[in-house]
């Protein structure tokens, strides 16, 4: 039975048999036509024949599908496809690759060929949009030779799980400009150190460019020249990325929901914090605490900030601040930077949180992270002809006027802000983060 089911026929041998077919119905007026029609008919089954005993005279063709043992959410991820052909002829194969129901791609298909006794390989990629489990099907080869009558279906590596992760190569992307110290990337800008902090680091030659505050007039009055003092960022600072999980964080851009776009930030942010020799820890909340990890510097550190991540999910319920203030004030003992992300729509929704936000910016550096619509920004950059659509227009600026308005409220109230696209959301955070390292805010 698996024999017949692995069995098919090429497009073209249905045409010979319609050719055929057509034939026959000629030699009922022409009947010189009927001897050679038969004469047709063995050869193409006597093809048919010979093509299925070559293909299945033996196994000659091994696949592998190799997926990495993490998928990095909204980057483009590589699956390789590796093709062994060992038959002494050359093959011609459609490979179907059915994907995991995440991707709503059923037109997967891809044609090559494979010398004989050669190996091959491929790569697609793939953009997950969604944090779990994916489960890719079936890998399909059909195998058919040059006389392309019948194919051979061949199916390896059945049921592969992968799991999707926060975006490991955002990542990894920013961690390397954060040891290089190279922050050029458009959106990315340098911050000019106005001060310095506490931790007294060496006393060296003074250079131009040198801040001549920092002139040490003992150390100069021993030497021949002048003297000054270096100063090193201060370390192990407690640093925590507060993910607001509420409904509001589930509205998509580009695919991808605002909750994911904040996960995917305060992964990279955190490693970047590491870097920079602070503790960095994880709380998560909406209408009830979900996670809590404190800040700490350790190597593991990291790896348990991303399994947790992995499994934040929102509930789609109102965010209660009262709650996350009242947990801040127990658990978090020691002044520390909250970097949080979340959004509002509108100054009401802000208006009700700002004395939760205000209260906890006395003990700690709060940074409220928030969103542009960037969907406003397309409806007011339209062009339009008709007055239903202007409406439209002066409602969105009216919106986008609001989030502004929410930005330079907070600031107000000496609450940092930083008002951005979704997609820049990662580049500023890591900005503002070391704004507040080199002005010795914390």
């Amino acid at each position: 039975m698996n024999f017949i089911k692995s069995i098919y026929f090429q497009q073209r041998v249905f045409w010979a048999i319609f050719g055929i077919a057509g034939l026959f119905l000629f030699s009922f007026w022409i009947p010189q036509l009927y001897a050679v029609t038969w004469i047709l008919l063995i050869l193409l089954l006597f093809a048919i024949l010979l093509d299925t005993m070559i293909l299945f005279s033996k196994n000659g063709l091994s696949a592998q599908r190799i997926l990495s043992e993490k998928f990095s959410n909204s980057d483009q991820n590589p699956v390789t496809i590796q093709i062994q052909n060992k038959y002494r002829f050359k093959v011609y194969l459609e490979i179907i690759d059915e994907l995991p129901v995440q991707f709503q791609k059923r037109d997967f298909l891809k044609k090559t060929e494979v010398g004989s006794n050669s190996n091959t390989e491929f790569q697609y990629y793939v953009r997950p949009v969604e944090r779990g489990e994916y489960f890719f099907g079936k890998l399909n080869l059909f195998v058919s030779n040059k006389l392309k009558l019948v194919k051979k279906r061949l199916i390896f590596d059945e049921d592969q799980m992968v799991k999707v992760y926060p975006s490991i190569i955002q990542m990894r992307k920013y961690d390397f400009l954060a040891i290089d110290k190279r922050l050029k990337q458009p959106g990315v800008k340098k911050i000019r150190r106005i001060g310095h902090t506490q931790d007294f680091e060496q006393i060296k030659e003074y250079v131009l460019g040198d801040d001549v505050r920092s002139i040490n007039w003992k150390a100069t009055a021993k030497q021949a020249g002048l003297m000054v003092n270096q100063y090193q960022d201060e370390k192990a600072q407690p640093v925590y990325s507060v993910i607001d999980t509420g409904r509001l964080m589930k509205m998509p851009f580009n695919s991808l929901s605002l909750l994911d776009y904040s996960i995917n930030s305060s992964l990279a942010f955190s490693n970047v914090a590491l870097q920079k020799k602070d503790k960095v820890g994880l709380l998560s909340f909406s209408n009830k605490i979900g996670s809590l990890i404190p800040a700490s510097a350790k190597k593991t550190q990291l790896n348990l900030i991303l399994n947790n991540l992995y499994n934040i999910k929102t509930k789609f319920r109102d965010s209660d601040f009262g709650l996350l203030y009242t947990v801040v004030k127990r658990q978090l003992t020691h002044r520390s930077l909250l970097m949080v992300y979340t959004n509002f729509e509108h100054m009401n929704a802000l208006n009700r949180q700002l004395p939760y936000l205000k209260a906890l910016s006395k003990k700690h550096i709060v940074v409220v992270i928030f969103f542009e619509n960037t969907e406003l920004e397309k409806a007011i950059h339209r062009k339009t002809d008709n007055l239903p659509e202007l409406a439209h227009q002066i409602i969105a600026e009216d919106f986008n006027y609001e989030k502004r308005l929410m930005s330079k409220t907070l600031q107000q109230h000496g609450i940092q802000a930083v008002l951005t696209r979704p997609e820049e959301l990662t580049v500023n955070t890591i900005n503002k983060y070391l704004e507040i390292k080199a002005r010795g805010i914390l």
